[in-house]
């Protein structure tokens, strides 16, 4: 099991020092994450110690909404002063999202209509 938290901290750090150095648009997680993919592609498979702590992950993921939780209790009084551009920015990016991703899948669709 240690191994495994080894393996994530390693790539995690690897992230960061990309992000540091190469990609400082991109979050060091984000970027270890994708790293840990492309490690686990060529591998081609996930170890049992990897899959034991990820598992254990898992299990306590609602631990990590918190924080948001706390955040929005913090700014409760800027979201109600602005809770009509918060709705309308959700309400348009959902009903847009729903609308490129028809269009999206059409174009993409190999399916021919005969007339």
């Amino acid at each position: 099991m240690i191994f495994g938290l080894v393996q994530i901290l390693l790539f995690q750090s690897l992230g960061e020092l990309v992000s540091q150095f190469l990609l400082p648009s991109l979050p060091g997680p984000v970027i270890g994450l994708v790293l840990l993919v492309i490690w686990l592609v060529i591998r081609k498979g996930v170890n049992t110690e990897l899959a034991m702590v990820a598992d254990g992950f898992s299990q306590h993921l609602g631990l990590l909404f918190v924080p948001a939780a706390v955040g929005v209790v913090l700014f409760l009084p800027q979201l109600k002063a602005n809770a009509l551009a918060i709705i309308s920015a959700l309400v348009g990016s959902v009903v847009l999202t729903i609308a490129v991703s028809a269009v999206v899948a059409r174009l993409l669709s190999k399916k021919t209509v005969h007339e």
